[in-house]
């Protein structure tokens, strides 16, 4: 089964909610899924070649949370070119900001332009219509798991 290594951003703990259920499905399912609070880029190095899910809230700017931008900046100014990584991402956000889930859509928009394989679809969460984003999030994770070798 796979290795997947899930990158979080979080603000209010949410993200983390959303990434501890994921781990706890994914594993459940026979992957080995490892959660990152305050991801490194050594823990990403880990997962060059394997499974990445990252799991982003938004700052009211269209910002990435502290936890999460210093590997951001790291991918982006570091790494390049990673076509072996295959990934997921899981956006937390409000629509009632005009930035909704920016921070979710700029890591997709970064991996994508490395030239990584994104596996499914990105999932938009918004905090304005599903409060618990874990009854949305938990039904994509399973689904997104049999996608994954």
């Amino acid at each position: 089964m796979a290795e997947i290594g899930i990158f979080v951003g979080t603000m209010y703990g949410n993200a983390l909610l959303v990434a501890e259920e994921a781990q706890a499905i994914l594993n459940e399912q026979g992957h080995k899924a490892t959660v990152y609070e305050d991801p490194q880029a050594a823990d990403w190095a880990i997962y060059q070649d394997k499974y990445a899910l990252i799991v982003t809230s938004t700052t009211g700017q269209g910002d990435l949370p502290e936890s999460i931008a210093p590997l951001f900046h790291f991918i982006r100014d570091s790494l390049g070119y990673q076509p072996e990584l295959h990934y997921g991402v899981i956006a937390l956000g409000d629509s009632t900001y005009s930035h909704f889930c920016g921070g979710g859509k700029q890591f997709d928009a970064l991996l994508q332009e490395q030239n990584a394989q994104r596996v499914g679809d990105v999932l938009l969460i918004d905090a304005s219509e599903d409060p618990e984003p874990e009854t949305l999030s938990n039904p994509w994770v399973e689904q997104w798991s049999t996608l994954l070798k």
